[in-house]
Formats: C-alpha cells, structure tokens, sequence
C-alpha cells in the first residue's frame, strides 16, 4: 500500500521551503556573528579595564630637541607649531629663542618641530663638558641633545647589566638609537 500525500504537497512544499531555508541561514548568520571575534578589540580580563580607543584622526608631529618631552604627538589639524611645543612639555631651558622654529607656522602630517638648543661662542652646546656615558645618571643623559628620557633610562640599565660601553657607537648598535639622533648626541658624550 502506497501512503497518499495531502493532495497539494507540492505547492505548500515550494512555499515553506524557502521560508524553512531562509529562517536557517539567518540562525546560522547570527549565531556566527555572536562567535566571531570583532577587529580592533582586545579581550576584557576579569579585573581589566578595555584598552582605550583609538584617539580621532589629526596630525602626527615629531617634537625634537630643546624641549621638555621630546617624542611624536597627536595633534588637532589647524593646530601650530607652538602647540606642538606645547604638547611637548614647553621649552627645556636649554632653548635658542632666538633660532625658534616659527610658532605661528601651521603643523603638516609627519611633519617635524626642532626647537634648537643654546650654543657657546665654540659652537658647543651650552654646558661645554662632555657627559660620560658610562657615569652619567639617566636625568643627565636626557639632557643631551638626540636623548629621550626612555633612551636615557634604556644606557642606565645596559651598563648596569652588561657594564660599561666601549664606544659611544653602541648607541646605535646596541641601542637601536636613530642616525640623526646620534649625530645630535654624539658631540656631547665620551666613554
């Protein structure tokens, strides 16, 4: 005995079986998006506040020399040189008012601020000693031109775990110091 069908199967098949097949691939749609990871977010760790989000799109300045915080900054487009010196912590004391860069300059993406230091009637800079790079204390190695106070930190703990230098080039070597950086600090320091 054949087993009879409800008479029009076939026209109620073709108008659930869409609906059955799209209902699916929603379930399957959502449960994938709750599963999957979203870019650009860390995990929470119980205790852990979310890292912070990404600060708006502006300028990126590089502030460099006699300053108090030399580094790269994110600034505001509009922004002036004088408001990149101002993110840097001001002018070091060490500062040339009279070679300046022009404050009232408007700032370019990528774009770096040198802020001279004082020089002597010998061309040195302004405290004329050389430091000693293998007796300096972190404070006075940022002082030096082409220093930041994390590459400062960074020659402290070198000498104290592998001893002293043996040529100022290991800034460079060893210390991943930049060229122009070197160039900079390189008349200010001995071994």
């Amino acid at each position: 005995m054949r087993p009879t069908l409800l008479p029009g199967w076939r026209r109620l098949a073709l108008l659930t079986l869409p609906l059955l097949l799209g209902g699916s691939a929603f379930v399957g749609a959502l449960a994938l998006h709750s599963s999957a990871p979203v870019v650009g977010t860390a995990p929470v760790v119980a205790g852990q506040l979310p890292a912070a989000v990404p600060p708006v799109a502006g300028l990126l300045v590089h502030v460099s020399g006699a300053v108090v915080h030399p580094g790269i900054y994110r600034l505001q487009r509009g922004d002036r040189a004088s408001d990149a010196i101002a993110a840097a912590g001001g002018l070091a004391a060490q500062a040339d008012p009279a070679r300046l860069p022009d404050l009232a300059g408007r700032l370019r993406d990528g774009q770096q601020v040198k802020v001279p230091f004082l020089k002597t009637a010998s061309g040195g800079s302004i405290s004329g000693a050389k430091a000693d790079l293998n007796s300096a204390t972190a404070e006075e190695l940022a002082t030096i031109p082409g220093f930041t106070a994390d590459l400062a930190a960074a020659v402290v703990a070198q000498r104290e775990q592998f001893g002293p230098f043996t040529s100022i080039r290991e800034l460079v070597t060893v210390l991943g110091m930049g060229a122009a950086d070197y160039a900079q600090a390189k008349k200010h320091l001995r071994v």
